[in-house]
């Protein structure tokens, strides 16, 4: 099956990248949601639709192979299924927006997660692994790691980087997201050359405090009904206070 093509993305234009066509109805997808005064519900709504057309478009990318069937005519059809065993993992929180959309198009897929702190006492504002729940699996698997942004990529290096550790072999992860920039694409393929990246926007820059403009705001805060950041947007980074509780009341439920 054939991937969609990619349209000029700057500097950073790459056999690993693609880039949904910009269609007049993928315009006007981005036109609604990145509008401030957009309603959650709208906002939910939207994102949900932009986020079926990419997952659609990332599973393009997954391996097939021929299987020939016969319809109800009794005619042949050479056709085609999916030839390997596939897993979702989030990136929390906003990751998590993608679960529901993925498993509308594999209802059978499995489902990991994973929480990427930034240490924000350290000098080098490092990510750190704070939560982590995959498929035993997992190495068995091609992987579609969901995040709606790509701000400096650091969030998705992190979590390319457990996902190794894990067993799964790079060239079989797919990183899906909303909206991109140059930096964070030539950050992740740098670090993870074998990523694939799919993504249905890439956006003009980072400005000096790591927002994606023009942006959308915080994809997480704006789906989950959270407190708004009036600034713009950046990949959702957790310090190790503030998410310290809600992580450790996931490993409490798991036991």
């Amino acid at each position: 099956m054939s991937a969609p093509s990619n349209p000029a993305t700057g500097p950073y234009i790459d056999p690993r990248v693609t880039v949904l066509p910009r269609t007049v109805q993928l315009t006007a997808l981005h036109t609604i949601m990145r509008d401030k005064e957009t309603s959650r519900n709208d906002f939910i709504f939207y994102s949900n639709r932009l986020i079926r057309l990419l997952i659609e478009a990332g599973l393009c990318l997954l391996p097939f192979e021929d299987k020939a069937v016969t319809t109800p005519t009794g005619t042949h059809f050479a056709g085609k299924e999916f030839s390997a065993k596939l897993a979702g993992v989030s990136i929390m929180r906003a990751g998590e927006s993608m679960e529901g959309p993925l498993r509308d198009v594999c209802k059978m897929v499995r489902i990991g997660k994973i929480l990427i702190q930034r240490d924000e006492s350290s000098p080098s504002k490092e990510a750190k692994l704070f939560y982590c729940k995959l498929p035993v699996d997992i190495h068995e698997r091609h992987v579609i790691l969901l995040d709606p942004m790509i701000a400096t990529g650091g969030s998705a290096i992190k979590a390319i980087e457990v996902l190794r550790q894990h067993g799964v072999k790079e060239e079989n992860i797919i990183f899906l997201n909303i909206i991109s920039c140059p930096e964070g694409i030539s950050n992740v393929l740098t670090a993870c050359p074998l990523v694939k990246i799919v993504t249905t926007w890439v956006d003009d820059s980072l400005n000096n405090h790591k927002y994606i403009l023009p942006g959308l705001g915080d994809f997480g805060d704006r789906y989950f009904g959270t407190e708004d950041d009036q600034h713009g947007t950046r990949e959702r980074t957790y310090s190790l206070s503030s998410e310290s509780a809600f992580a450790e009341l996931m490993l409490k439920e798991e036991h």
